[in-house]
């Protein structure tokens, strides 16, 4: 299935894609796209409606981030090996953990805001795993038990408040409108094999990233496991999982986004996004 929020910022509705590819409003089954409809049992229920019984939204109408109420938004850093090569930074023996806040959270086709005093906005399209089920110490073979499904992520980050400013990451990740998450939720049953998912970003038209879940050092199930060691993961909760390269801190010289530019990003299977830049 193919679950996704639609309406005006805050006010989302619940929604999801039909055979023909149309949106059907679900909201007279369900509230809400979050951690509590996101359960293994809830899915199955949705998976029993008759799409065509539903109606259909209009094409035009805004896409929410395809979760609400987000718990924890959860990142992990220099998980591709050929980014990795490009930041010229060794291959993390451990994925790399930092969190993004919620509130940077905006639908797939919201505007970007390039934050006051910034001048290293950067891009980086992202596999995201949505969490369906508690997870708390748990072991590797067992984590895609506690995926609901996957989506895109747009992570955008502030180069210099990230890396050149003292502190951690988070500063540099968590600016509002920094995580463009959707358009879909695919529930896992739809993706024949996570790692193998080709993925691409375009800046203004021109290719700048083109990569593979392939080559991911940690591999989704693992991301799952391992950061269950450490904390419990909530259903609604959504963990980035790291991008190819191609992103514009790694070009020589680095290429950073200004106020209109348009980026389109997306993930096989997953959908596309895209979103202009404006100055906040």
């Amino acid at each position: 299935m193919k679950l996704l929020r639609f309406g005006e910022f805050g006010k989302e509705k619940p929604g999801i894609i039909d055979k023909d590819g149309k949106i059907r409003d679900l909201s007279s089954h369900i509230t809400d796209i979050n951690g509590e409809t996101i359960t293994s049992e809830n899915l199955k229920k949705i998976s029993t409606i008759d799409l065509s019984s539903l109606p259909i939204v209009p094409n035009n109408t805004r896409l929410g981030a395809c979760v609400g109420n987000i718990g924890k938004f959860l990142c992990i850093g220099l998980n591709y090996s050929d980014h990795a090569a490009e930041s010229g930074m060794p291959v993390p023996g451990e994925p790399i953990l930092f969190s993004k806040a919620t509130s940077a959270v905006v639908g797939p086709n919201d505007n970007v805001e390039i934050p006051k005093n910034s001048s290293e906005t950067d891009w980086e399209v992202e596999l995201g795993i949505v969490i369906g089920k508690k997870a708390k110490y748990i072991n590797e073979n067992e984590a895609e038990n506690y995926i609901a499904g996957y989506c895109v992520i747009n992570d955008v980050s502030e180069r210099e408040f990230q890396i050149k400013r003292e502190g951690q990451w988070t500063k540099g990740k968590s600016c509002d409108t920094f995580g463009p998450t959707g358009p879909y939720l695919v529930t896992k049953d739809e993706i024949e094999d996570v790692q193998n998912l080709s993925m691409y970003l375009e800046v203004n038209g021109k290719k700048m990233q083109n990569g593979s879940t392939n080559t991911m050092i940690f591999s989704a199930n693992h991301i799952v496991y391992y950061l269950s060691q450490f904390m419990s993961l909530h259903p609604g909760d959504v963990i980035a999982t790291g991008t190819p390269p191609g992103v514009g801190l790694g070009m020589k010289p680095p290429v950073f986004l200004k106020a209109g530019d348009v980026m389109k990003l997306g993930i096989e299977g997953l959908g596309e996004q895209q979103q202009t830049c404006i100055q906040a």
